[in-house]
């Protein structure tokens, strides 16, 4: 398995025609992009952390019954920095690296003068996320890569720093029926404050320059850390029509750690850690000698008004349908416990028509006795039943659900899945699954290196 997740994989900027089995729905028009790390070796160099990898692009075009397949690694800063050394000279999260391969202790001294709070990489390989009417590959980091949905170009580099103060900020933005898109960051030490950072960037109108939705980006909501050096790692928040919920949880990236890695020879990842006197309730953990913990996906009830004289100790929690509690203690604070769902699932999806709104279905991967999928899952949360599809020697992606045009109820459409095959006689493919009935339409194969990837969209064509 080790080789399995560790090759480099070639990319194929040419689009690759795909042979289709089953029938593709005739509606389905318009692109999946998804992004993902694809290349963990640069001459003699080897990343530690399969998140390190260079960001690697790849689509399914859906035309006319026709679907063409292409990829492309992202021309980060980093991406070409790293093919002129042919080894690894930008750090990640889990690799640090240093341009001096000498790395004696004049030139760590120095280094740790310059990266007080490191400049951090543009290699942003996690998701493909919308800024007015353009599209971004994104990472963790203040940088986002605008990029060409057609020919998976890479276009300018953003430094969200310009705009508003985020040393960190997720790839896991939302977005509201006008087209604005909202994120979440982190902002380290500004005038003497840790904070965290609600923007918006509004979209774009007819006749704006270019950049507009970033010059105009605000900041709508400003929440200060409990901790001013030892800030709350997030990978991504929730909004409704009238919320925005933020959980400051245990797991905190130390920044004098942060700060000194540089100096001390150790990766960021090294940075992060847990502190169980700063708990909060009880959504991570980590069980002593299993090397791999399987995922849940729990629910929070959480309480916006209750009575303030109820007695202590009593569920205030009024919502039906669910065994998620929420307790008043005798130190004024309500404690919610949550339900736990489902076991074993990981990159969850909805129908994004239903975000912030009462939804019933959840699809997701599937994980069992190791981190890497191996079934979609579809989950009823009223009825708390599933339905799957797996098959040997494949490795799915996170299904992207995509809506019917004539849609009635949440589940009308259809479900995409980027299926890797570890089958040396079977091709990868795109796997199109029934969202309703969780039957196989069709499939669409290609002779090319798909790759093990994490999030994506699908753009409909205009």
């Amino acid at each position: 398995m080790q080789s399995f997740f560790g090759n480099n994989r070639r990319e194929s900027p040419k689009p690759v025609k795909a042979q289709i089995r089953g029938e593709i729905p005739k509606w389905l028009q318009g692109t999946l992009i998804r992004n993902g790390p694809g290349m963990h070796k640069i001459g003699d160099t080897v990343y530690n952390h399969w998140f390190d990898g260079m960001a690697l692009l790849h689509s399914f075009t859906f035309k006319d019954g026709e679907i063409f397949y292409r990829s492309k690694y992202l021309r980060s800063d980093t991406y070409r920095s790293n093919m002129e050394a042919n080894r690894i000279v930008v750090s990640e999260f889990g690799t640090m690296a240093y341009p001096d391969p000498c790395k004696n202790i004049f030139a760590k001294a120095f280094s740790y003068l310059s990266h007080t709070i490191p400049d951090f990489t543009d290699n942003c390989l996690i998701n493909i996320i919308r800024c007015g009417e353009d599209l971004y590959a994104s990472t963790e980091t203040n940088y986002i890569r605008k990029i060409d949905l057609e020919t998976l170009e890479t276009n300018e580099k953003v430094d969200y720093r310009k705009y508003v103060a985020l040393n960190l900020a997720t790839s896991h933005p939302h977005y509201d029926t006008n087209g604005n898109t909202y994120n979440m960051g982190t902002s380290i030490g500004d005038k003497g404050k840790t904070k965290y950072q609600i923007i918006k960037i509004p979209q774009s109108k007819p006749g704006d320059k270019e950049h507009a939705c970033f010059t105009n980006c605000e900041v709508i909501c400003s929440i200060p850390s409990r901790s001013l050096l030892r800030p709350s790692y997030f990978h991504s928040f929730g909004m409704t029509e009238n919320y925005i919920v933020f959980i400051e949880q245990p797991f905190k990236l130390d920044i004098l750690k942060l700060a000194t890695a540089y100096f001390r020879g150790v990766n960021w990842a090294s940075c992060l850690g847990w502190y169980p006197n700063d708990k909060l309730d009880d959504a991570a953990f980590e069980k002593q000698g299993k090397t791999f913990s399987s995922p849940s996906c729990r629910r929070f009830v959480i309480p916006l008004q209750h009575d303030k004289n109820v007695e202590l100790g009593t569920n205030i929690v009024t919502l039906e349908n669910t065994t998620a509690s929420a307790l008043k203690e005798k130190d004024g604070y309500v404690y919610c416990k949550p339900e736990i769902l489902f076991e074993g699932i990981e990159l969850p999806r909805i129908n994004y028509d239903y975000n912030g709104k009462k939804y019933r279905y959840i699809y997701a991967s599937k994980v069992q006795w190791r981190p890497v999928p191996t079934k979609i899952i579809k989950c009823d949360i009223l009825t708390k039943t599933c339905y799957e599809w797996r098959e040997d020697h494949c490795w799915p992606a996170e299904p992207v659900f995509v809506r019917a045009p004539e849609a009635k109820e949440e589940d009308d459409g259809v479900l995409l899945s980027s299926i890797v095959s570890s089958d040396p006689k079977t091709s990868s493919f795109l796997l199109v699954l029934d969202a309703k009935t969780f039957k196989e339409l069709g499939r669409a194969s290609v002779t090319a290196d798909i790759h093990l990837d994490l999030h994506g969209l699908f753009i409909p064509e205009k």
